[in-house]
């Protein structure tokens, strides 16, 4: 027998990638996904596609609107304090909050993991995180794609994103288009960073302050993981009485960019926003930052959320109904500014 065939065969899991559990880990997530459906879901998990039925939907002009985001580096402080879960419900609140702010009431949610080597039980932490977030918005978790590639990603290194379709009457999209002068602006409160600037974040903390995930800060009552690992707010609820009850005419969803660079995209070309900073309810977490850094504050405004998660804008006469609902879910809600004559900037005082 020459040398070439005693050659031993070759297989997919030698180069890394299992597909056993490639296939034990979507057979584990069906009971989390099946939590998530509705009457409208017409397909199960593992289907090359899934289905949606949105005809007996209450729209007289039903308008789709979709959103697909990642959560960054936030991913590295999980990996590196082992807690996934807030990753899961992380990525589900922001695309939420990216389609809601037009108006639009979700519908379902689409994952992507990509990872290095496939670990069960991070895995399990993001669908459940998914799976809860979903539940809490009312969307359906309706398919994704896991992909082990351990030429792209380190052993223990994964990425996340998703993909969220909503639905809209046409005559209620909220586009920013009847924002006018002297309109207010409602902000309302983050609890952290979300997920946005970690890595300028990721730099301060443990590059130059050289905390560990587990160090303990006195002027904040978790640890360094903790704090930086809370889940981004989802404003599902709030906005959807917002919608049956308030006239709204525009909200930015703050994500990278702050208040500096988010609010800009909905409004009118003879407008900008003028935002009082002493309104804004700052979590200390920033404060520590712009010490640590240290960092301008002019540059905190641009990459962080500095305490406000999102703008609602509205006429003066409406504000007080708004702010009212708005307090019954966050007691912090406040105006933080108004519409001035400009050229779409963000004016801080």
């Amino acid at each position: 027998m020459n040398q070439e065939n005693e050659k031993k065969n070759i297989s997919y899991s030698d180069t890394g990638v299992d597909i056993s559990m490639g296939k034990k880990f979507v057979e584990s997530i069906k009971n989390h996904a099946k939590k998530t459906f509705n009457n409208n879901v017409l397909t199960n998990i593992g289907q090359f596609g899934g289905l949606f039925d949105i005809s007996s939907l209450p729209f007289k002009e039903p308008v789709l609107v979709s959103s697909t985001d990642g959560v960054g580096t936030k991913i590295k402080v999980a990996v590196a304090a082992n807690l996934h879960k807030n990753i899961g419900i992380d990525i589900v609140s922001h695309c939420v909050n990216d389609i809601m702010v037009q108006g639009a009431h979700p519908l379902f949610f689409l994952d992507y993991i990509g990872c290095g080597k496939l670990s069960h039980q991070i895995m399990l932490q993001l669908v459940e995180g998914m799976k809860d977030a979903c539940i809490e918005s009312g969307c359906a978790l309706i398919g994704g794609e896991t992909a082990e590639m351990p030429d792209v990603y380190k052993e223990g290194e994964y990425d996340l994103v998703g993909t969220i379709v909503g639905i809209v009457d046409k005559k209620n999209i909220i586009d920013g288009s009847k924002i006018t002068c002297d309109n207010v602006l409602i902000g309302l409160p983050s609890n952290g960073l979300h997920t946005n600037g970690y890595t300028l974040a990721r730099k301060i903390i443990f590059d130059i302050k050289k905390f560990a995930p587990n160090t303990k800060i006195d002027e904040l009552e978790n640890t360094i993981a903790i704090e930086l690992l809370k889940p981004h707010r989802s404003y599902c609820k709030v906005l959807k009485e917002l919608f049956d009850k308030t006239q709204i005419n525009g909200i930015a969803h703050i994500t990278g960019g702050g208040v500096i660079e988010n609010i800009p995209r909905i409004l009118p070309l003879n407008c900008s926003a003028e935002i009082n900073k002493d309104t804004m309810p700052v979590p200390q977490i920033f404060d520590l930052m712009k010490t640590w850094g240290p960092v301008d504050e002019s540059e905190m405004y641009r990459v962080f959320n500095m305490g406000i998660g999102l703008v609602i804008v509205a006429e003066k006469n409406d504000s007080e109904a708004i702010l009212k609902i708005a307090k019954e879910f966050y007691p912090e809600a406040s105006v933080i500014g108004k519409i001035i004559t400009g050229n779409q900037k963000t004016v801080l005082n």
